[in-house]
């Protein structure tokens, strides 16, 4: 058996679903990883890697670093040509702290890869809400929101309760103790009294993007198929 038998790349989901192919990088080694670049490249076709450590980007192929995109701070990795940016930015990341922006940043790479541009806010967090405040306006002008939060994750319920945008919070594994590497965050965005609120799985930037991306196409079928009707009319 070979370590192309390993692997089924799934090129038919942009025309599917909408959203683009990615590999999880996390419990694969530099050989699985290569191969699968090999069988992207032999395709032309691009790929996000998400969760690709240092060490194992630095072990990968020349060729294959050589056309890569990575950023260390998020641990993606854009192989090939991503889509170019469009705008204006109609979603808007929110990082509690400083120690949240790789997982916001792992949200923004992957709105990036599929041509989505975005608007990161970092460093809003509750413990001063001032810095929060004077940035709300700015806030309110994405329609979409993703909020990274982790230790009491208080932010998403905070923002729930300011901003009419569609919020999806990413609860992070960042805090002490009792925060229990994120689980805290969890129960307490999917017990926030604030409605209407979204929550994915713990430090999942990539999950909240795709979330985001499906609220935009829902949107854009809508916006269309009220065209049509008006149309008909």
């Amino acid at each position: 058996m070979s370590v192309s038998d390993e692997f089924v790349l799934d090129f038919a989901r942009p025309e599917r679903i909408g959203l683009e192919e990615a590999i999880y990088a996390a419990g694969k080694s530099p050989v699985q990883i290569d191969a699968i670049l090999d069988a992207a490249a032999a395709r032309g076709a691009p790929l996000l890697l998400t969760r690709l450590d240092a060490d194992k980007h630095a072990a990968l192929a020349g060729h294959h670093r050589d056309r890569i995109d990575y950023c260390a701070v998020s641990r993606t990795a854009i192989f090939g040509r991503a889509r170019p940016l469009t705008g204006p930015a109609r979603i808007g990341i929110v990082a509690a702290g400083t120690s949240d922006v790789p997982v916001a940043r792992e949200a923004v790479r992957t709105l990036a890869y599929q041509g989505h541009a975005t608007t990161l806010f970092a460093d809003v967090g509750v413990a001063g809400l001032w810095r929060l405040t004077t940035r709300l306006d700015e806030i309110r002008a994405h329609p979409i929101l993703i909020v990274a939060a982790g230790m009491d994750a208080a932010l998403p319920s905070v923002v729930g309760g300011l901003v009419a945008s569609a919020l999806i919070a990413v609860p992070t594994s960042v805090g002490y103790g009792v925060a229990e590497g994120g689980r805290t965050a969890l129960d307490a965005i999917l017990a926030s009294c604030a409605p209407g609120i979204t929550v994915v799985n713990i430090d999942n930037g990539y999950g909240a993007a795709c979330a985001a991306m499906r609220l935009l196409q829902a949107a854009r079928t809508l916006s269309e198929a009220n065209r049509v009707e008006g149309t008909a009319a």
